[in-house]
């Protein structure tokens, strides 16, 4: 069973999470992206809360900004940093060990969860990421692959000041041709149910949502804004040391697979799983391949 309560953290922050299994238990926790909520999760917070799967605590939050999460209103407060300290929270608040065993992010989550294991990494014991770029392949590929950057143009729209406005037009349109399949059909695991879902996500507000790019000092250049092109990242930023398992599905036409390029000269324990004939929206998909790679990564003795 799937339970919803919201985490009033020490900071001020409120986060509406969706969870499974018994408080107590090991945690594993699982973080969304764009434009998605915590309720993608549900098959594998059901599947990893059953006593044969690990029986652990399973907590997917809404990250600030996205549902009935806080959403403060200044682009700043979406900075890394900020979003960072509310999993540090989170996790301090909920986690009897003081550490997840595991923390599982796609997309936007991804990005926290590779900030928090530079800069932070005794909060967690595993990372698992899905179709996530580590920083710095992302900055490399922003700078100097020109089929990347043409693949991210669309982080300049999402940070236009009417971004969240456009979104909403014609029962949100635009948003749900994000799913659509290369054919530009809506994609098999579109249901009724789920695309429902989605609508009341958004219906709740996209300007938090949107200021994940607006803060971001990552996009791609283009003409008139190429400020990309001087991002540096020191190595210290980069590295990281806790057991690492990237998922990446290969058809996914917004991080290409030039993504994975050099991951084991920051990522010292990696393990890479490539997922052919999968888009990003590949949570979705092959829940139960993720959840397979997943437990399996969760027995590795490191």
């Amino acid at each position: 069973m799937i339970q919803t309560r919201t985490a009033l953290l020490p900071h001020g922050v409120s986060l509406q999470c969706r969870e499974s299994g018994m408080p107590g238990r090991p945690v594993l926790v699982f973080l969304h992206g764009f434009p998605e909520g915590a309720f993608i999760w549900d098959e594998l917070l059901l599947h990893f809360a059953r006593p044969e799967n690990g029986g652990y605590h399973c907590i997917a939050p809404y990250l600030r900004g996205f549902g009935e999460s806080s959403s403060p209103p200044a682009t700043e407060a979406y900075r890394a940093k900020h979003l960072v300290q509310d999993l540090i929270a989170l996790i301090s608040t909920t986690c009897p060990t003081g550490a997840v065993e595991c923390l599982v992010a796609h997309d936007w989550g991804g990005a926290v969860a590779w900030n928090l294991a530079n800069q932070q990494p005794q909060w967690l014991k595993r990372l698992a990421i899905i179709n996530s770029p580590h920083p710095g392949a992302f900055l490399r590929e922003l700078q100097s692959n020109p089929a990347q950057q043409a693949a991210s143009q669309y982080m300049h729209f999402l940070c236009r000041p009417d971004s969240e406005a456009l979104l909403a037009e014609n029962d949100f349109e635009r948003l749900f041709a994000f799913f659509d399949t290369p054919e530009g059909q809506a994609p098999a695991w579109l249901t009724a149910p789920v695309r429902e879902q989605y609508r009341a996500l958004w219906r709740q507000g996209l300007t938090g949502a949107c200021n994940y790019y607006r803060a971001s000092p990552l996009r791609p250049p283009r003409e008139g804004d190429r400020a990309a092109l001087d991002v540096e990242l020191p190595e210290s930023m980069l590295r990281v040391d806790v057991p690492t398992l990237v998922l990446w599905a290969m058809d996914d036409p917004a991080l290409l697979p030039g993504l994975l390029h050099g991951l084991p000269d920051w990522v010292h324990r990696l393990q890479l799983r490539q997922i052919e004939q999968a888009s990003h929206w590949v949570v979705h998909e092959h829940p139960e391949r993720i959840a397979q790679e997943l437990g399996h990564f969760l027995h590795l003795n490191w």
